[in-house]
């Protein structure tokens, strides 16, 4: 059969065989995967059943959260205090874990207070301390200016509810980490109000 064509084959071209034969595999496949599927749907709703179990309460916790509201009321507040001594400040108010919630860049503000502002409220969030006393700590332990997402500079406060931090507002571009924490402070005092 060599010299000799088959009669079939002179009317298909070679790529009409090879889609003919791509369209039979599929066919073989798609009907092999249907019945696979078709087995396999019974176990999996039995796990799924299983997976909605509901848990104890005492293997969860509830957190407090400052709302959107309380801490644009604060971040306001800080940069008024700012602003009413003449100074440029960036505010930023962050949750516990460091998210921001708030950022205000007042007039003038320098473009590296805005980092610095988000890095000291999480700071103090995370530590539920002013970091004004954080940077004392430093000298016992110089490593913790290393933690991501941290410094140690004062002009921020936490904000606590039942004593557990729930919120850091820090404050960054006064001349001085002291009045950048008078300011942050008072962000703080806005919340309780």
């Amino acid at each position: 059969m060599n010299a000799i064509e088959h009669p079939l084959r002179k009317k298909f071209s070679r790529r009409a065989r090879v889609a003919t034969g791509g369209a039979v595999l599929t066919a073989v496949a798609l009907s092999a995967v249907g019945a696979v599927s078709a087995n396999a749907s019974a176990p999996a709703t039995t796990s799924a059943t299983a997976t909605s179990a509901s848990v104890p309460a005492r293997a969860t916790t509830t957190a407090t959260h400052l709302t959107i509201d309380a801490a644009t009321k604060a971040a306001q507040a800080a940069l008024h205090a700012a602003e009413k001594e003449n100074q440029r400040v960036t505010v930023a108010v962050v949750d516990r874990n460091g998210n921001t919630l708030v950022t205000l860049r007042g007039d003038g503000a320098g473009p590296q207070s805005y980092e610095s502002a988000e890095r000291k409220a999480f700071t103090a969030a995370a530590w539920n301390a002013p970091t004004s006393q954080l940077t004392e700590r430093l000298q016992q332990a110089p490593n913790l200016k290393d933690i991501p997402g941290t410094l140690f500079l004062a002009g921020a406060v936490p904000v606590t509810a039942e004593k557990a931090p729930i919120a850091g507002i820090g404050v960054a571009g006064a001349p001085s980490g002291t009045l950048d924490e008078k300011f942050a402070q008072a962000g703080a005092e806005a919340v309780g109000r």
